[in-house]
């Protein structure tokens, strides 16, 4: 069964692309079958991953709006593991496009039926905004993932957004949930990060990651290669933090597919 993730933040300059590329390729260092799908115009996750987005025929823009199946749109990205749907400025025009397009909304998860259990997991880069765009991927996805640097700012930013998901949820989509907050550009020697830290845990309990994402040269290089940081650098400290990134997402799956397997067992008994 496929598990679809949405990286969100209304704030940019966070860390959804770096996120998203990278915990796409850590799942598949790991084994999984993984989909990231470019939903920002700006196409950065689509360069990060080694592709020239200004070069593209079919991209995300074309599966919003019906010109083509998500299967076509579909590039696979052989050295970073896992496969693309990309994105480029056209997306932009896909905003104003789908507000003439009945049951909006759901353009991508009905594009996404065509890929059922292909996958182990769809991740999806959300633009920084909660546009149209950024609704689509919350009614696609199972869960979101809310990467946010340790500072006051975020704080409010945060949960605003949270109000947000729970909206969509509630009108559009009852699956989705939060699934985790990740800390990003995270420095343990700078007092105000260890105070934020330390309030996330108090409001969000265990639905904040332990794996941090911490500042490393090498993991803000990387996207000028084209490259996630496990291909360009496998020994830094970024690299070792989206593995484990990974890892705890897993280990949360399997909890919860094991929890669910109980209910229903329980629920026969």
């Amino acid at each position: 069964m496929t598990s679809t993730y949405a990286i969100a933040n209304q704030k940019g300059g966070v860390g959804k692309t770096t996120t998203s590329i990278n915990l796409a390729a850590a799942l598949a260092h790991l084994g999984k079958r993984v989909l990231l799908v470019d939903l920002d115009p700006q196409g950065n996750a689509t360069t990060g991953s080694g592709v020239e987005k200004d070069q593209l025929k079919t991209t995300i823009y074309h599966v919003l709006t019906g010109r083509c199946s998500a299967d076509e749109a579909i590039i696979p990205c052989l050295e970073a593991g896992f496969d693309l749907i990309p994105a480029n400025g056209d997306l932009t025009a896909a905003e104003v496009e789908l507000m003439q397009i009945t049951d909006r909304e759901k353009r991508l998860k009905n594009a996404f039926q065509s890929l059922k259990d292909r996958y182990h997991f769809i991740i999806l880069d959300c633009p920084p905004a909660l546009s149209m765009l950024t609704i689509n991927a919350f009614v696609a996805s199972n869960n979101v993932i809310i990467p946010m640097q340790c500072e006051y700012y975020a704080l409010e930013g945060l949960s605003a957004l949270v109000n947000t998901i729970a909206k969509v949820g509630k009108l559009l989509n009852p699956a989705l949930r939060v699934e985790g907050i990740l800390r990003t550009m995270y420095d343990p020697r700078n007092s105000l990060t260890n105070d934020v830290s330390n309030q996330l845990h108090s409001h969000f309990g265990d639905r904040v990651y332990q794996s941090v994402i911490p500042r490393n040269v090498r993991l803000a290089e990387a996207p000028s290669y084209g490259q996630p940081i496990l291909q360009y650098d496998r020994s830094s400290k970024g690299a070792a933090a989206y593995l484990g990134l990974a890892s705890e997402l897993l280990r949360r799956s399997s909890r919860k597919a094991g929890n669910a397997r109980d209910s229903k067992t329980v629920g026969k008994v």
